[in-house]
């Protein structure tokens, strides 16, 4: 669009008595970024929102939404983000009650929930927190689009509209669709980008050194992890900016630029330090992952990954929109940019691309880990780089004829050698054809009003000896009068009726705007139809969820013992329905949670770090579950239509959450099988554990008649099925997945053991696979636990305080994994880092207190409140020393 349209528009607002007067027009650049922010948040909501219609996906279809970690993850933190702020939780910010037995709520916080954006989630009711997940998404993608467009106008002035429509590119790239809207928690680096790149602005030109380090620390509070990938890509903006823009024209300018920012970032680093240090040591503390060895994606598929409508998680996902991608490889043979900052742009771009494809700088991306899952994470940094470079071509006028030629080349080049990738999907090339087509007609009708514009008026292309039009009229920048001279020049020639000339412009960003918007919306719809046929899925919450909530609230009888909800679709069962269960899911899985439960026969996902319930009645006794909840479901459960099901609640009697053991070191059977470690922890032997005769498929054993036989298998993958009895499913799957324990039915009164299996491949068995449990054993080590177990117990959000009978020795025991922040004592003594019995928390007893408390800290929030506190302490002496040079 040439400097004409925006002249229009400058007369238009003094037709109606906007901005009117003579001389130089102060408040114009704030408004213009303002109505570039604005349309760029307006346009991104629309077509957002539009994409998922057409994708016929919630809250604008029947289809779920909840495909991986959106599902298993976001969405039940976010149930539990709401109850949290609502004062609907037995825990508080340092612990959550509900996950894991007992789990660091502070660091999930941090990785998952501390976004000001989650904070809306409170204003909606708990039967539609899909909803607000799903606004919670659009605003920070919102937001991301209005950031990007103010960061476009601030770094060089140029017209409004089109810094709206790449703001809207940004914010709709492929990475947000394939990636960012299906972990919320990563759109905040999404929108920290183009504000970290604003704050390197700020600095580079010595403003705003409060304001900068606030930003920085807000960015890194919301999320640290892409915050980090943010800020490496600001640096890099920065790089660019010092090298090109005339205002850093010198050494010592760009020296001085470049410790000022430096300092913002250090600064809000420190700010946010008691968050971000209490989230770094969980991640020490954490279940470890199998470590990843990087390997580049074919050039092919990263070139496909330009193309509209193309999903993939081993590839970047680097759509921008055809017509923005031209504009950004229009740059190095746009002669009206300078070519210092042509030279500077476009090797940050090769450089980017090239980093992530590179093992070491693939690290250095991922702070030094490569992750599991996705490996291109960053890829938002390179489209926030290619539109960069887009708007610095166009922000002047279109490019030549020769620069749009030369680009639209590359562009042709790129999609040849792609053709043959993987990735490509039947709308890429149609969608990318017909926003080209789209892009060209705009480009000619914006060729032809900059042909047509008056004498004197701004031409289409202009520059100053940097290829950076003048700073918005600050008190460091002013627009020189000669600037001033060519818009009045403008004005005045404007005066005489050319309609015509006047609407081609427009008509070519309304085009730019359409092809843009075309691809944006084909893109969001076919990626979110290829992810629901690919990758799991969870259903949408509704009467199922809606049932066992019910269920759990009527029966919850916490502290006195736990109620488990089951198995509810979904994942993270707790943190949708409430109660006080074994499912968890995070990224800080403490590793002391993971391996206790799975040593007890618990099942879980995600390599470890997503232990699920077991319905067991020896762990039910050491874990006091009193409550359980098991579900009849009335259909098979949809994509398209919320889960129905029967929820039922059975109470049994169980030990209180602290019992008393007569030592250290837990009696009962050696062995590393789940049965033999779940009677050392209960101190009693419970289950009768026959050496089982395998033959082929099938294992025979003798076990007491009546009791209940449980087949464990962690890496099994098949059914087991008792003789007489209905085949049960087990899904161990190494090392993702370890099966849980499950009861294949009650010993007939022969006394005889059969059991067929069906496995998926080979048949990998422990050595003791098969217990057979008597109940009537395991009734009796229940009522010894209760007898001399706590008389009364006492929670808060983070403390448990238990009553002992008199003359108690041996050890307390907390039903409670032993992760690193809990502290305890006997009586009246001090608090001491916990002790631990078998995985769980312990107090060592002497007789003579008859209290025990235990309290839990996350660990990394003294450190972190340290370095924060001298931040705040560095912030304000910045503050000061500049009023100080501000008054002087």
């Amino acid at each position: 669009m040439p400097p004409v349209a925006e002249t229009v528009l400058d007369e238009v607002e003094a037709e109606s008595g906007e901005d009117a007067g003579p001389g130089p027009r102060t408040g114009a650049p704030a408004r213009r970024g303002a109505r570039a922010a604005g349309a760029a948040a307006l346009l991104t909501a629309v077509l957002f929102c539009l994409a998922t219609a057409l994708s016929r996906s919630h809250p604008f279809g029947p289809v779920t939404r909840n495909v991986v970690d959106l599902g298993q993850q976001y969405l039940p933190y976010h149930a539990y983000w709401r109850s949290f702020l609502r004062g609907e939780t037995h825990g508080d910010a340092f612990l959550n009650w509900n996950s894991g037995f007992g789990a660091n709520f502070l660091g999930d916080v941090g990785t998952y929930l501390s976004s000001p954006v989650d904070l809306l989630v409170v204003f909606f009711p708990a039967d539609r927190i899909e909803l607000a997940l799903y606004v919670v998404t659009a605003v920070k993608i919102t937001a991301a689009g209005a950031a990007m467009a103010a960061l476009l106008l601030r770094l060089r002035p140029g017209p409004w509209p089109v810094a709206a429509a790449l703001g809207t590119a940004y914010a709709l790239s492929g990475w947000t669709f394939n990636f960012g809207s299906t972990v919320p928690m990563w759109l905040d680096g999404l929108a920290a980008f183009p504000l970290l790149c604003l704050v390197g602005e700020w600095a580079r030109t010595g403003r705003r050194p409060v304001l900068g380090p606030l930003v920085v620390a807000l960015a890194w509070i919301a999320n640290f992890y892409t915050a980090y990938m943010a800020t490496l890509g600001a640096a890099v903006v920065l790089a660019v900016r010092l090298l090109t823009a005339e205002e850093t024209a010198t050494v010592r300018r760009r020296l001085a630029g470049a410790l000022r920012a430096a300092r913002s970032v250090l600064v809000g680093v420190g700010l946010a330090a008691p968050l971000v240090a209490v989230v770094f040591l969980g991640t020490k503390t954490a279940d470890p992952t199998p470590e990843v060895t990087f390997a580049p994606a074919a050039w092919t598929d990263v070139l496909a990954r330009f193309l509209p409508a193309t999903a993939s998680t081993a590839s970047p996902a680097l759509f921008i929109g055809t017509p923005a991608l031209l504009l950004a490889l229009t740059l190095p043979f746009n002669r009206a940019v300078a070519p210092r900052v042509r030279a500077a742009l476009t090797a940050a771009v090769v450089l980017v691309t090239l980093s992530l494809q590179w093992e070491p700088t693939h690290l250095l991306w991922h702070a030094g880990a490569s992750p599991n899952g996705v490996p291109y994470r960053q890829a938002f940094v390179l489209c926030g780089l290619l539109l960069i470079a887009a708007w610095f071509s166009v922000a002047g006028g279109v490019p030549r004829p020769a620069a749009l030629l030369a680009g639209g080349a590359l562009l042709g080049g790129l999609a040849w050698a792609a053709r043959g990738s993987v990735d490509i999907d039947r709308w890429t090339f149609p969608a990318s054809g017909a926003a080209a087509l789209l892009a060209l007609i705009a480009a000619l009708l914006a060729l032809a009003a900059a042909r047509r514009e008056p004498s004197g008026a701004v031409g289409g292309n202009h520059r100053d000896s940097t290829g950076t039009a003048p700073e918005a009229p600050t008190g460091d920048n002013r627009e020189n009068s000669t600037a001033t001279a060519r818009q009045d020049s403008a004005r005045t020639a404007l005066k005489a009726p050319a309609r015509p000339a006047r609407l081609l412009p427009l008509l070519a960003v309304l085009l730019l705007v359409a092809a843009q918007a075309g691809e944006a919306a084909v893109t969001g719809k076919r990626i979110e139809e290829q992810q629901r046929a690919e990758v799991a899925w969870s259903p949408r919450t509704g009467p199922w969820h809606e049932a066992a909530a019910r269920e759990v609230a009527r029966a919850d009888a916490w502290p006195r013992h736990r109620t488990d909800p089951g198995e509810v679709p979904g994942g993270n069962d707790v943190l949708l329905v409430g109660g006080q269960g074994a499912d968890y899911y995070s990224s800080l899985t403490s590793e002391t949670t993971s391996r206790t439960l799975v040593s007890l026969g618990f099942g879980a996902y995600a390599k470890g770090r997503h232990p699920v319930t077991l319905d067991n009645p020896v762990t039910d006794a050491l874990f006091s579950v009193g409550t359980r909840m098991r579900s009849e479901p009335a259909e098979p459960v949809r994509q398209d239509a919320p889960p129905r099901a029967t929820v039922t609640a059975t109470t049994v009697p169980v030990p209180p959450l602290v019992t008393v053991r007569p030592s250290a070191r837990p009696a009962g059977p050696s062995g590393d099988s789940a049965f033999a470690r779940q009677e050392r922890l209960l101190g009693a032997s419970v289950y009768e554990l026959p050496a089982p005769r395998r033959t082929g498929r099938a294992l025979a054993a003798h076990c007491p008649a009546g009791s209940e036989v449980w087949f464990w298998a962690p890496e099994y993958r098949g059914t087991a099925t008792l003789a007489g009895q209905r085949p049960v499913r087990f899904d161990g799957k190494p090392p993702a997945v370890s099966a849980a324990m499950g009861a294949l039915g009650t010993v007939p009164a022969s006394g005889e053991v059969r059991i067929a299996l069906d496995p998926e491949g080979r048949a990998r068995l422990p050595r003791e696979p098969v217990g057979c449990l008597v109940r009537a054993r395991l009734d009796t080590a229940v009522d010894r636990l209760t007898a001399t177990g706590a008389t009364r117990v006492r929670t808060t959000g983070h403390t448990v305080t238990a009553a002992l009978p008199p003359g108690s020795t041996g050890v307390a025991v907390l039903a409670v994994p032993r992760i690193s922040g809990w502290s305890c004592a006997a009586g009246d003594a001090d608090l001491r880092p916990a002790r631990a019995y078998e995985g769980l928390v312990a107090v060592p007893l002497d007789g003579r207190a008859d209290t025990v408390h235990c309290s839990f800290r996350p660990p990394g929030l003294r450190l972190g409140g340290a370095v924060g506190a001298a931040a705040l302490l560095a912030l304000a002496a910045t503050g000061v020393l500049h009023r100080r040079r501000s008054c002087g």
